[in-house]
């Protein structure tokens, strides 16, 4: 049966449409593909740059205000004092461990290398004392054979030593390009916040442009209530052993620095120390020692969910299960990221459940009974 022409035209114009669209699809398709592959390298760049942009910006906007409104000289600052405070450390280390290892080379190759012998005191260190000081006399004593019998574990060590260093430097190198492309953000920080709103509106209408302002305050009160805290918990358990006299102080506040920031607590590092402290030091210095660090290793739980509650509608216990499940997940970056994905995520459970459902229509009267 002859389709009518009318209804033959129609069906080609049908065809026509739909290939039309399948081929713009295909395109847009390639186009964005090709776009994610070719911008992938750099997405972590790009998040963090977009975090510390959004963190940062305060202070940006008080510089710049202070400086006459020179965005340009305030960007300058507080990049250079950034890639300072990145840099700085990680250069001294670079210089301290690369002198140390080229005098252990020296030594090695002249045969001349030897450890001090074991100090008797450190047979009196809680729990490994004495196994640390067998293991070190052993070494002053024949080092060559304890290396020659422990080869595998020693290579084993070395790689991974070698591997936790690269990986260490490339992180330094990324995070210092991300405050670098950061500074490029701070003078359009406006602009970019309009532009997330316009394209959050575009997915998800008018509340979705809420959602950036809290992507926004969700970042900076992390920052303020994660790093921000944790920086003030390592400066104080770090002024309170340099005073007790603490070997290496120093490393130790920087352990207690990154055990706070990737949520494990300092605890698992201060315990030991304070009862090192118990067992080497006279009984005044471990009591004002544990009636000073007890407090600086308790006060986070009080101080971190206030400054992170700041302004914030989402509940405590959602920003802190984002923070550790993003830290469990994507390490440093999901930080951040954890407590932003679900604080959108619980606004928008709340808005639907909210949302009033409309009633069916009722059906026919039905008729009256005989």
């Amino acid at each position: 049966m002859a389709l009518p022409d009318g209804t033959a035209e129609s069906r080609r114009q049908l065809e026509t449409w739909i290939t039309d669209i399948a081929i713009r699809l295909l395109i847009l398709g390639v186009l964005a593909y090709w776009s994610i592959k070719l911008i992938a390298p750099f997405v972590i760049l790009v998040v963090w740059a977009a975090i510390l942009t959004t963190a940062i910006y305060p202070v940006f906007v008080w510089l710049r205000d202070r400086l006459g409104g020179r965005s340009a000289l305030a960007a300058i600052l507080i990049t250079t004092l950034g890639l300072a405070l990145i840099l700085g450390p990680a250069a001294g280390l670079i210089a301290s461990s690369a002198g140390t290892v080229e005098e252990f080379s020296r030594n090695m190759a002249a045969g001349s290398f030897a450890l001090p012998p074991p100090d008797p005191a450190v047979q009196d260190w809680p729990l490994i004392g004495n196994k640390v000081f067998e293991l070190w006399t052993d070494v002053h004593d024949n080092l060559a054979d304890v290396v020659g019998r422990n080869k595998d574990v020693v290579i084993s060590t070395g790689k991974t030593m070698l591997g936790i260093a690269a990986g260490l430097g490339f992180d330094i190198i990324m995070f210092a390009a991300s405050i670098v492309i950061a500074g490029f953000l701070y003078s359009r920080g406006h602009a970019l916040a309009d532009g997330c709103r316009r394209f959050g509106q575009r997915i998800g209408g008018q509340r979705a442009s809420g959602f950036v302002d809290l992507a926004g305050v969700t970042v900076r009160n992390v920052s303020r209530g994660v790093i921000g805290v944790s920086l003030l918990q390592a400066l104080l358990a770090g002024v309170g052993m340099m005073v007790a006299g603490v070997p290496a102080a120093g490393i130790l506040a920087l352990g207690v620095l990154i055990l706070a920031i990737v949520q494990i607590g300092p605890a698992i590092l201060l315990l030991p120390v304070t009862a090192w402290v118990w067992f080497e030091l006279d009984t005044l210095t471990a009591v004002l020692f544990s009636a000073y660090i007890v407090p600086v290793l308790l006060f986070d739980n009080v101080l971190k969910p206030i400054v992170m509650a700041r302004g914030l509608k989402t509940p405590m216990l959602v920003i802190l299960l984002g923070v550790i499940g993003g830290t469990l997940a994507h390490g440093l970056t999901g930080l951040f990221l954890g407590p932003v994905v679900l604080a959108v995520a619980y606004e928008l459970l709340i808005a639907w459940v909210g949302t009033r459902v409309p009633e069916a229509p009722a059906g026919p009267a039905a008729p009256p009974p005989a």
